[in-house]
């Protein structure tokens, strides 16, 4: 199981991609995963898209990396827009094609839409998928999403924080958070979390950012809170990319130092495809390989 690994000291990597959606863009994907292998990984995961739009890319990335580096790989799967039977279906393809862990998501509303509904004869909550994966496919580690600064849709932390200890209790081996930039907020997050008897590994999930006006864009999407220390060195830099760019290593790198010296057992990057501010980081805390 994936809290074994953590649980015997080994600290875990892991990158994020998603499916690239032309062959420009796939090359480039190839290229960050090739570049990102220096720091061997111990997971590369791919996002999944709503309803199973990206169903056969996703595995094809997934069986991709595989084939190129030998390397253990995670499939995202949400509850969004399929059956519990489609569920199995895709369970099973992955299984075949030896993905080793799958990050168990409700999932967000397709485009257009504002709140969640259950596809019917589906499931309703991350929990549930779940139960799923580890009474019917044992064979699979299980991630599943804590949010540090409380998912959106929660009616209260301690809400929110539940919903995650059912998601545990029902099986999940490893919690990676959601991107977040401050540190504060993880360490309450985790303390939160020893409290209320959560003992599988938390993982912060940490995005370098490299374009002031697309973090902010996701930020709002996903409700961090960007620090002012943060927004004043991107303001700063300006129209500037390069000093955009700049600005983003330095505080990722200072983020995932701080976080390696409180501990964590890994460190999850969501890299959208791109390696070079990964790279940076990842070189500027040490953690470069080979």
């Amino acid at each position: 199981m994936l809290s074994a690994a953590y649980a015997s000291g080994r600290f875990g990597l892991s990158f994020e991609l998603f499916p690239p959606k032309t062959p420009e863009s796939a090359q480039a994907m190839w290229r960050t995963v090739d570049e990102l292998m220096a720091f061997e990984p111990s997971l590369i995961t791919c996002t999944y898209g709503a309803g199973g739009s990206t169903r056969g890319t996703t595995l094809d990335v997934l069986r991709g990396v595989r084939e190129r580096h030998d390397l253990p790989v995670a499939s995202h799967l949400t509850c969004v827009g399929s059956t519990v039977d489609e569920l199995r279906d895709y369970l099973r393809e992955a299984s075949a094609l030896g993905v080793a862990a799958i990050v168990a998501l409700r999932g967000d509303p397709p485009k257009g839409q504002t709140e969640f509904r259950q596809a019917e004869g589906g499931l309703r909550y991350a929990s549930e998928l779940v139960s799923l994966i580890r009474q019917e496919f044992p064979e699979f580690g299980i991630l599943v999403a804590g949010y540090p600064e409380t998912h959106q849709e929660a009616s209260s932390p301690d809400a929110d924080l539940d919903n995650l200890r059912r998601k545990c209790d029902a099986g999940g081996d490893v919690i990676v958070t959601q991107l977040f930039y401050d540190n504060a907020d993880f360490l309450r997050f985790r303390d939160r979390c020893t409290a209320l008897g959560i003992t599988a590994p938390i993982v912060p999930g940490v995005m370098p950012v490299t374009n002031y006006a697309q973090i902010r864009r996701i930020a709002t999407l996903c409700k961090a809170r960007l620090p002012d220390e943060f927004t004043r060195a991107f303001e700063a830099a300006g129209d500037d990319e390069a000093a955009q760019f700049e600005a983003g290593v330095e505080f990722a790198t200072r983020q995932v130092r701080e976080l390696l010296d409180e501990g964590v057992p890994g460190i999850h990057f969501y890299v959208l495809n791109k390696s070079p501010a990964t790279v940076r980081v990842l070189t500027n805390v040490d953690l470069q390989r080979v």
